[in-house]
């Protein structure tokens, strides 16, 4: 089982050692990083999420509603208490706060989960990997855009010109310009759109659908080569945070996923995909985000990289435990 684990996971480790090989041999420096950045976010990665929320026809949705439920408890409910706990009781900024919470919460369907759970379930595994997807652009990504954007727009605010007093009326309407702009990037509303094409049974020509696949596909790649280059302008950081996110991605979500499923009395095939899902490694959005928004970038490459390590281990147990 490590072996189909490892070659699942080796491609997304690769890449990333490239792109830190890549930096370290001056084939590309950090100010070449927000290009990149802005490739993916802007093009490549809203391309991909749509097509993969298309990917699931609703019946097959309708068909998997568990599965949907459970995921969706699964990563909703461990971002909601990662963030709450960052905020209110730890005091953090809700900008970092957001960051961490969709580190420890969101796994990498649409990446790791094409080969792992394509190997274990196989055509079963189109629906965990859309609707991973479809949990991630509908509800963790806007969440996560709009406290970053709430994020900086309090940072500028926090230091007013000379003699001036920033206005309440004047200080919503900022913030409420910040959530619209949040909401209108293509990350969001493209698989938003996708996923009403799909509530209302609308399947795009497969000619169109593999055109947009093209770009789509190169987002994952893409975004491992540049958390390389990432951590070769930073030391890997172990501290208390990186560990926690890690564990709680990797350890403490499927976990509980697994009692609660268990203690409901519920068996395979919906525990075992359900859990294996969320066992996955964390998404390599995180340190596109970071980057693009200049927050922890250090801590999101080093949680990313120990993630998909650690979850050599990780998954192989889960995936041991549960079939």
């Amino acid at each position: 089982m490590l072996g189909e684990i490892l070659g699942a996971l080796l491609p997304a480790i690769i890449t990333i050692l490239l792109g830190y090989f890549a930096a370290r041999h001056h084939d590309f420096s950090q100010n070449e990083v927000p290009t990149l950045n802005r490739m993916v976010m802007t093009y490549a990665l809203p391309l991909a999420l749509f097509v993969g929320v298309l990917s699931a026809g609703r019946d097959e949705l309708l068909a998997d509603l568990p599965l949907l439920v459970f995921l969706t408890l699964a990563m909703v409910g461990t971002y909601a208490a990662v963030l709450v706990v960052a905020i209110f009781v730890l005091r953090h900024p809700p900008g970092l706060s957001a960051l961490r919470a969709l580190m420890a919460s969101a796994p990498s369907t649409a990446f790791v989960g094409v080969p792992v759970l394509g190997y274990l379930y196989g055509t079963t595994a189109d629906i965990p990997i859309a609707v991973g997807g479809i949990v991630i652009s509908i509800f963790l990504l806007p969440a996560t855009l709009i406290l970053l954007a709430l994020d900086t727009t309090s940072a500028t605010e926090a230091v007013p010109k000379t003699g001036t007093q920033a206005e309440p009326p004047k200080r919503q309407l900022d913030m409420l310009g910040k959530v619209l702009q949040s909401l209108k990037q293509p990350m969001v509303w493209l698989p938003c759109s996708g996923f009403i094409l799909v509530l209302m049974n609308i399947q795009l020509p497969k000619l169109v659908e593999g055109s947009m696949s093209l770009l789509g596909h190169s987002s994952a790649g893409v975004a491992l080569f540049t958390a390389g280059i990432i951590l070769a302008g930073y030391k890997v950081t172990l501290n208390a945070p990186v560990v926690i996110l890690v564990f709680i991605k990797n350890v403490l979500q499927p976990a509980v996923v697994c009692l609660g499923m268990l203690a409901l009395g519920y068996g395979n095939p919906l525990l075992s995909q359900t859990v294996v899902t969320t066992a996955l490694p964390a998404v390599t959005l995180v340190v596109m985000l970071a980057v693009q928004y200049r927050v922890a970038i250090p801590e999101a490459a080093s949680a990313l990289l120990i993630s998909t390590f650690g979850s050599l281990i990780t998954m192989s147990a889960f995936i041991w435990l549960v079939k």
